[in-house]
């Protein structure tokens, strides 16, 4: 009998690669699209084609949607205030693989933790290097760090959210 079994290797693999992404990111500002776009795809085939995946195709797909379009959205709505860009365009490739992985649900929660914990890191980020808070920090590591959480802890938010809502 395997210790480990494929799901286990899938999630391994997936913790590696943000681990990667948030290193890449924290040190170069920047998240190359030769590994967010097909992480991006790997995510929609694999729930797409895995008797064991993650989540439906459909959730899946949504994920990947709506995690790339909410953080453009933001982008834009920044860009209209402050004439600069606000965010990456590599975290909303980060968040729509993210999406593409573990569904549109997650993505409430991810981005809550990454925020959360960007805010804090963020601060301590800055303050090491002895920089203003107007001065940009990396927000990929972040996300990265959300994702593997969600990835071993789901956090299931939306369902405590609207379960209190009733």
């Amino acid at each position: 009998m395997s210790l480990l079994n494929n799901i286990d290797l899938i999630r391994i693999l997936l913790i590696l690669i943000l681990l990667y992404l948030g290193y890449v990111d924290l040190r170069s500002f920047r998240l190359p699209d030769f590994i967010t776009l097909p992480l991006i795809i790997a995510g929609l085939l694999f729930n797409f084609l895995s008797p064991s995946s993650f989540v439906d195709i459909t959730d899946s797909v949504a994920g990947a949607l709506i995690g790339y379009g909410s953080l453009w959205l933001l982008n834009c709505l920044y860009r209209l205030a402050k004439s600069q860009d606000g965010i990456g365009m590599g975290d909303a490739k980060l968040l729509a693989a993210l999406g593409a992985w573990l569904g549109w649900a997650a993505l409430p929660s991810i981005l809550l933790i990454a925020s959360i914990s960007g805010f804090i890191g963020g601060m301590i980020y800055l303050k090491w290097r002895q920089q203003s808070s107007h001065h940009p920090f990396p927000f990929g590591p972040f996300l990265a760090f959300a994702g593997i959480i969600e990835l071993l802890w789901p956090q299931n938010l939306p369902l405590f959210l609207l379960g209190n809502l009733s």
